[in-house]
């Protein structure tokens, strides 16, 4: 079946499709986050909203003033922050 017409069947574009192909070869507790954001973006399911502390809300902030300032952070700093959780 031609890649277009089993796009139309399915419903899905390519990018979503290949996405989930990814999405497949991930261990289980991966694909369940991704899950669960796929379907929160879908509004499919509603989620009680998140109740942040008093330094969440300071961070917070303080990451909106840096961010006003032009205060980024840098490539290096980024890849060092993903490597660090193994990304």
């Amino acid at each position: 079946m031609p890649d277009t017409k089993k796009r139309m069947l399915t419903g899905m574009t390519k990018l979503l499709d290949q996405a989930l192909e990814i999405a497949r070869s991930l261990p289980a507790d991966a694909q369940d986050d991704i899950a669960r954001i796929v379907l929160q973006l879908a509004g499919a399911e509603a989620s009680a909203p998140v109740i942040l502390s008093e330094d969440e809300r300071s961070a917070i902030a303080a990451s909106k003033e840096a961010s006003k300032r032009g205060e980024f952070a840098t490539e290096a700093q980024v890849r060092a922050t993903w490597a660090k959780h193994g990304l």
